[in-house]
């Protein structure tokens, strides 16, 4: 779901021109917080009923907020807690329909309900992940974690 009507087409359509955006936005730059904080304004632009998106950065057994849109968010979070934490033990991709209901949910904005993250890799080793919060329950589907799989791979290549 995007926010602009200048995308028309299919859900597929739109996430290829905001994931061949991506690559053309950076081109050339391989700084990862440069990168990732055009990232995620690109994602927060076009996405619909997102409430925060943004990254954090895994450094010594913890992921540490970086670039993002919204709110401000938690600073740290253990690897194993949360929806995050959980993402980095689990090597995975997962989408929480309703966070509420996620043992263990860091509740960072009260207005988020569902949320998606996706981990961000650097020569096969989880480096960061994508965080993507809505205050709307069950925002993402299975097709979206596949375009937002392949939005990440984009990113992954110039990082």
């Amino acid at each position: 779901m995007f926010q602009t009507e200048l995308y028309k087409g299919s859900l597929e359509e739109k996430y290829e021109i905001v994931t061949k955006q991506l690559d053309a936005l950076l081109v050339g730059e391989h700084d990862l917080i440069a990168n990732l904080a055009n990232a995620s304004a690109l994602l927060s632009q076009f996405l619909d009923q997102v409430n925060w998106v943004g990254f954090y950065l895994l450094k010594e057994g913890e992921l540490v907020l970086g670039p993002f849109q919204g709110l401000p968010a938690c600073v740290r979070i253990p690897v194993g807690k949360g929806v995050c934490g959980t993402a980095v033990v689990k090597d995975e991709t997962m989408i929480v329909p309703d966070v509420h209901k996620f043992p263990g949910h860091i509740a960072c904005d009260a207005a988020s309900r569902s949320e998606i993250v996706i981990p961000i890799r650097r020569n096969g080793n989880i480096i960061a992940i994508l965080d993507i919060d809505s205050p709307i329950l069950d925002r993402f589907s299975m097709d979206e974690k596949g375009y937002l799989e392949k939005f990440t791979q984009v990113l992954e290549k110039h990082i």
